[in-house]
């Protein structure tokens, strides 16, 4: 849990301290362009991930700033860490406890996901974003698994170029026995991803579907893999100068409403983002009984597309997970009935005044 936020030069923030004071749920609220979402957006850089929005470096340092922007985080056990950019860097340094780091030892201290607006078309939008929101779900509780799905795509990006250069069977035997071993990796950390979060939900259940994961539900591991080796073996043709194979770089996520009977991408709006909602409570749940540590939930404009009743339903049930809720908003009212909350107010990348209220009400 996060009890001290600190943010230099990052997006609109000169500079911006967050005190949480052990507080279980920090409600950022103000108006369009405060500055709310780069709060997020910069907690999710300490994730080891690129950050919830993926933008490029140079385009996060405020504009105007002498170069580079920081991003450091104090936890309740007295850990501290950081991330940091300067013009020239490759990439983020890292740092915890004041020690040099890797960005997946960040992963593994702190597990942490996010819904922003762009989620809530999550169910409706292509099986690429489902696939990468979910790896993003399943990396959470085994850093491992983003390394073997960008090794994946890597292997793939490989193996065409490969076949375009007209390389030997023997070279291509290696290639693709590569491809086989980590599809299924990737494919079977997602099945058991899907099995034990689907233990802690209750209105909707989560499935994966393609071809490696199909048979390895089928049959097992070991199977799956021979069966996807010789299916590589047997399509290594080009059409029209690309290569067009099956696998995991394929398969997509489902999402079925057990309350309406009906897949998720056919219900409402609001229903799909209670939907993204209650799968995002079961995933804290979920890590905090794997790995015994309290996730850091992200909820970019957390009350978009709910009424009052399903605010009131979010709020009771963010209550009961063992996680550190980070909310942004317009309204503080829309928040009224959190408990345990420190509320922010935030403008012109500025932070005015943090309330800590008994039972949450400003």
């Amino acid at each position: 849990m996060i009890e001290t936020l600190t943010l230099t030069d990052f997006r609109n923030h000169a500079h911006a301290r967050i005190e949480t004071a052990g507080r279980d749920n920090i409600i950022i609220t103000g108006p369009n362009g405060a500055g709310k979402t780069a709060i997020l957006e910069a907690l999710s850089m300490l994730s080891g991930d690129r950050g919830m929005r993926g933008a490029a470096y140079t385009d996060i340092t405020r504009f105007g700033a002498p170069g580079g922007f920081a991003v450091h985080a104090n936890m309740h056990d007295a850990t501290a860490v950081s991330v940091s950019f300067t013009p020239g860097d490759a990439n983020r340094r890292a740092r915890i406890d004041g020690d040099a780091a890797t960005l997946g030892d960040l992963a593994a201290q702190m597990r942490m996901v996010w819904i922003t607006p762009r989620e809530d078309r999550l169910f409706v939008d292509g099986a690429a974003e489902r696939r990468a929101f979910f790896d993003r779900l399943g990396a959470s509780l085994d850093p491992t698994h983003a390394g073997r799905v960008a090794r994946l795509g890597k292997l793939i990006s490989e193996r065409a170029f490969a076949l375009r250069r007209g390389a030997d069977n023997h070279w291509m035997d290696a290639l693709d026995s590569q491809i086989a071993a980590t599809a299924t990796a990737v494919a079977a950390m997602r099945i058991r991803y899907g099995a034990e979060v689907n233990y802690f939900l209750e209105h909707i259940a989560v499935s994966v579907t393609g071809i490696v994961e199909e048979k390895i539900i089928s049959d097992n591991a070991s199977v799956a893999e021979k069966m996807y080796l010789d299916y590589l073996r047997g399509n290594r043709i080009l059409i029209g100068d690309k290569m067009v194979i099956d696998g995991p770089h394929k398969s997509d996520f489902g999402v079925y409403n057990r309350r309406l009977a009906l897949p998720a991408h056919l219900t409402s709006t609001g229903q799909q983002k209670r939907a993204l909602l209650d799968l995002i409570l079961g995933h804290a749940t979920l890590i905090h009984t794997k790995t015994g540590m309290r996730p850091i939930i992200l909820l970019d404009e957390a009350a978009a597309h709910l009424d009052a009743n399903a605010r009131m339903g979010l709020f009771s049930a963010l209550g009961g997970t063992q996680a550190q809720v980070w909310a942004t908003g317009l309204d503080p009212q829309a928040f009224d009935g959190v408990d345990n909350a420190a509320f922010v107010a935030c403008m012109d990348g500025e932070i005015h005044n943090i309330l800590y209220p008994s039972k949450g009400k400003k």
